[in-house]
């Protein structure tokens, strides 16, 4: 059947849809009851409609067992919402969170430092400064962070991992990344390395700056002639209707260069990846939950690309990393389909498939992966994310000298071994 009365399948795509539960928003906190019932929808859903169970680390019966106590011992709002972000942190999906209640996540506060820190070769790394003119933060770029107040970063670190979902651990330092210099306002107190020497700066928290992710694409137009032998086209602002008039530009070139370490602004699976291949070629085969037989599976058929004109020649290096997440890895599935494709970077957010959003007492929601993502040979993507065919992952050197290291790998795949390094250097450093 298509449809029962607390499960349907979403028009079109076949993910399922829990429309019918009820999310009760009138109890902050739930009581013992409701408490125990969101834990038990929560993992109803995941064994029966998870398209990843198999993929959960933890022997999921007795990840119920061990929450189920914990549940019903806490009595506080706060409480109960830390207790269900380490429960759905286990699901060990990208797409899992409590998306509206990111503010309870450790380290807590309404301020932060002026400055984007990525962990780079393992450590947290100022990426780039956010303070306004004129107000220094006392960071540089490049600066490793070791210890806020007192408190080594990697203590920091495995203290707050519980509380953070992700599908592996690169998206997991993202996010944490991302919230690490949040805090109480006022003055920090870090151990840092500024070219390989240790110091100590004291670092004010300022009014809470914006977290959304930071692509690391680069800045500019969404196309760019980097040279008279290799165009780049970045996905976080490209527009479908572009596409044709962007290969037309590139026509010319011996590569094309396509930042997905972004997400895309307009989905292009089909607008670009149909002018990369040169024949019928298939890209992706999906697994959909049976809603007559709640934990079954079935496979799709395949989904195919088919050539259309103006097509690109050239080689083609698709860019990656942890930022890479849904919709942008879909993307990277597709466009790698292409003869003279390869992907370039690092390991992604591994977690891909239409969401299903899951409500919970308290007016609380998450979400699921809610269809499976595989490879026409069957071959996950869940967790392990898109695998490159060049791995390359920036250094904290790279970063203080302001270059793009995953960039530059691309352009040495497309203008080959005896490409001068200076001019690949030079090419792939930000305007």
């Amino acid at each position: 059947g298509d449809e029962q009365f607390y499960v349907s399948h979403a028009a079109r795509v076949g993910n399922p849809a829990f429309d019918q539960e009820l999310e009760y928003p009138d109890q902050q906190p739930p009581d013992a009851g409701f408490r125990i019932l969101s834990l038990l929808r929560l993992w109803n859903i995941v064994e029966y409609w998870f398209p990843y169970r198999d993929m959960i680390d933890d022997d999921w019966p007795s990840t119920l067992r061990e929450f189920l106590p914990r549940l019903v011992a806490v009595e506080t709002w706060d409480a109960y919402r830390l207790e269900l972000v380490q429960f759905i942190a286990r699901i060990h999906d990208t797409h899992a969170n409590l998306w509206s209640e990111l503010d309870i996540l450790p380290p807590r506060g309404s301020c932060q430092w002026p400055v984007a820190l990525r962990f780079v070769e393992g450590q947290a790394t100022v990426t780039a400064l956010t303070d306004e003119p004129g107000q220094a933060s006392g960071l540089e770029v490049g600066d490793v962070v070791h210890a806020i107040d007192g408190h080594p970063v990697d203590s920091l670190i495995e203290a707050w991992s519980p509380y953070y979902a992700a599908s592996n651990q690169p998206t997991r330092l993202d996010r944490m990344a991302r919230f690490l210099p949040r805090g109480d306002c006022g003055e920090t107190t870090l151990a840092i390395e500024r070219h390989g020497i240790s110091q100590t700066v004291v670092v004010a928290r300022i009014a809470e700056a914006d977290r959304t992710p930071r692509p690391h694409d680069r800045p500019g137009e969404t196309f760019q002639l980097l040279s008279a032998d290799v165009a780049y086209l970045k996905l976080s602002s490209i527009r479908v209707q572009d596409v044709v008039g962007y290969l037309e530009q590139a026509g010319n070139t011996r590569g094309l260069v396509i930042d997905i370490r972004n997400y895309p602004s307009e989905f292009v699976v089909f607008a670009l990846g149909s002018r990369l291949v040169q024949e019928a070629t298939p890209f992706v085969r999906f697994t959909n939950g049976d809603l007559d037989n709640p934990g079954a599976f079935s496979w799709t058929p395949s989904l195919w690309l088919a050539p259309q004109t103006p097509g690109y020649a050239g080689r083609v290096a698709i860019l990656v990393d942890e930022t890479s997440i849904s919709q942008a890895e879909y993307t990277a599935m597709a466009l790698r389909a292409g003869p003279r494709a390869v992907v370039v970077g690092s390991t992604t957010s591994g977690a891909d498939g239409n969401v299903s959003p899951i409500p919970l007492p308290g007016g609380l929601r998450t979400l699921i992966s809610g269809i499976g993502v595989f490879y026409p040979d069957k071959t996950p993507t869940q967790r392990v994310g898109i695998v490159p065919d060049i791995v390359v992952t920036p250094t904290i050197k790279g970063i203080r000298e302001g270059r793009d290291e995953v960039l530059e790998a691309a352009l040495r795949y497309i203008l080959g071994p005896d490409a001068d390094e200076t001019t690949i250097r030079d090419m792939g450093k930000s305007r």
